[in-house]
């Protein structure tokens, strides 16, 4: 079947064609299963657990860090505070992914900042920068982190083999 790109439904208010809109009709019309008009179920980056729970964790090392002198800021402090901020980080950029290859990369970056956020947790311990309890506070939430990410991780990619073999636009 022909499609029309010059027809109304593809016009944008300013006149030009809107040729997102024709090459997904025309896989439509193709039979390609991802192109039908039905609304998608999709879960908004803010609702998403490792998002949550990352996002929490590098704002609860922010008030943390602030509250340190000038040389455990500019020392552990920058570190601990830049990895921390990259796990969420690394969530949200891999989300925005067109690919689901490109979203399982971000997570296994978020996965190393992660990592590394937990290295910095403990030589600040180390330092006498946080207190025993607090310590283990984070460190708890920490380690159940990387098991969340790794069934996202699971996850995306089941859905990336679910397409292997089906045809490609």
């Amino acid at each position: 079947m022909h499609i029309d790109p010059s027809a109304d439904k593809y016009k944008k208010v300013d006149g030009s064609i809107d040729w997102g809109k024709v090459s997904l009709d025309k896989l439509a019309n193709r039979g390609f299963p991802f192109t039908d008009n039905k609304p998608k179920k999709t879960t908004a980056l803010e609702e998403l657990s490792i998002f949550k729970i990352a996002d929490e964790l590098s704002d609860k090392i922010w008030n943390i860090v602030a509250k340190w002198d000038y040389f455990a800021k500019k020392t552990i402090g920058d570190q601990i505070v830049r990895s921390a901020d990259s796990v969420a980080a690394n969530i949200s950029e891999g989300y925005g992914r067109y690919f689901f290859g490109d979203y399982v990369v971000f997570l296994y970056y978020a996965r190393g900042s992660l990592y590394e956020t937990k290295f910095w947790l403990d030589k600040a311990r180390k330092r006498s920068l946080l207190d025993d309890n607090l310590y283990r506070e984070l460190k708890e939430k920490y380690d159940r982190l990387p098991l969340e990410i790794n069934k996202v991780i699971k996850l995306v990619k089941g859905k990336q083999y679910e397409w292997k073999g089906k045809p490609r636009f």
